[in-house]
């Protein structure tokens, strides 16, 4: 079976680097919309995080849910956000994208890593992920690098080839 995924002539946006934020647009009513209907549609498709370029907006910011952040309480707003690793061990397990429907693989991510951002008040954040939240934060962040899961993924594999 032939996978369907996005490639750069149909979607460049998708693979080219963003741009980022200033501070007067962090600050910017445009911005804190545009950040509240990111969270909306990354919970209408049912998202663990969504990146502003899957929404054809090419900033650097992304928002990972509540339910896989370490509080739980908070959906997590990252602007001009950067990871570097903290161990150098790595892990395989299987991803999937919302610009890739049904489209799964392994990636090998490192398994702690620190992030560094800007939160919605421009606010310089600096905090350890680890596991399952260490993999989004940096799925999300080569978003904003022009970067799919894809690219990195190893036994790519459809939903329904999964379920036979």
């Amino acid at each position: 079976m032939l996978l369907k995924v996005p490639k750069e002539s149909e979607y460049p946006l998708l693979y080219k680097p963003s741009r980022e934020l200033t501070m007067a647009e962090i600050k910017s009513d445009a911005i804190k919309k545009f950040t509240a209907d990111l969270i909306e549609t990354m919970y209408v498709k049912n998202g663990v995080g969504i990146a502003s370029i899957q929404a054809a907006k090419p900033i650097q910011l992304c928002v990972i849910a509540k339910d896989f952040t370490p509080d739980k309480k908070t959906d997590l707003v990252l602007i001009n956000p950067t990871f570097e690793k903290v161990s150098i061990l790595r892990d395989w397990d299987e991803e999937g994208c919302l610009s890739v429907p049904k489209v799964y693989g392994k990636v090998r991510r490192y398994k702690k890593i620190k992030v560094t951002a800007l939160n919605t008040e421009g606010e310089k954040i600096e905090f350890a992920a680890a596991g399952f939240f260490a993999r989004i934060c940096q799925h999300e962040i080569d978003h904003l690098n022009g970067t799919l899961f894809i690219s990195k993924a190893k036994q790519l594999h459809t939903l329904e080839e999964t379920a036979k």
